[in-house]
């Protein structure tokens, strides 16, 4: 399994550097291998995940990946880039619209949205797509680290 960002180094963008708009998106094509670590890591092996079979008689007509796993590319952005390291989560909201499957190359994007000076929070747009078709939309509430003083 390769992970989404391996190879990208991390960056810390402080809070006073952030502007309204700015976004950072990572693209990353979801393997059988990622569905199975994820639910090996999580301990969620619905069978519409890991069983072909199964998938393949849903309505989907093949297996997914967990609506959680897409969700946590979002992490990736939130602590590896935007911010970035120093960054604590503080609040998310999702909506799954369509399912991601292996395969899929999803690319996933944090959008600023809104600064909070009291606590350094910022709030950003988050969303996912496949093809150009949204498969998740959301928000993440952050708390961005400060710029060190000289």
């Amino acid at each position: 399994m390769t992970a989404p960002l391996e190879g990208v180094a991390p960056r810390t963008i402080y809070y006073e550097d952030m502007q309204i708009g700015q976004q950072e998106s990572l693209i990353h094509t979801v393997t059988e291998s990622d569905i199975s670590a994820f639910a090996d890591l999580t301990g969620d092996h619905n069978p519409i995940h890991i069983d072909k079979a199964h998938g393949a008689a849903s309505r989907f007509g093949s297996n997914i990946a967990h609506g959680i796993y897409t969700a946590s590319l979002l992490s990736a952005i939130l602590g590896m880039r935007l911010p970035g390291p120093g960054s604590i989560y503080v609040s998310q909201t999702l909506q799954f619209k369509a399912p991601v499957r292996p395969g899929d190359t999803v690319t996933v994007t944090a959008t600023v949205k809104d600064l909070q000076d009291k606590g350094r929070r910022v709030t950003l747009d988050c969303a996912a797509e496949v093809d150009g078709l949204a498969v998740m939309s959301g928000e993440a509430v952050v708390m961005a680290p400060k710029k060190p003083t000289a």
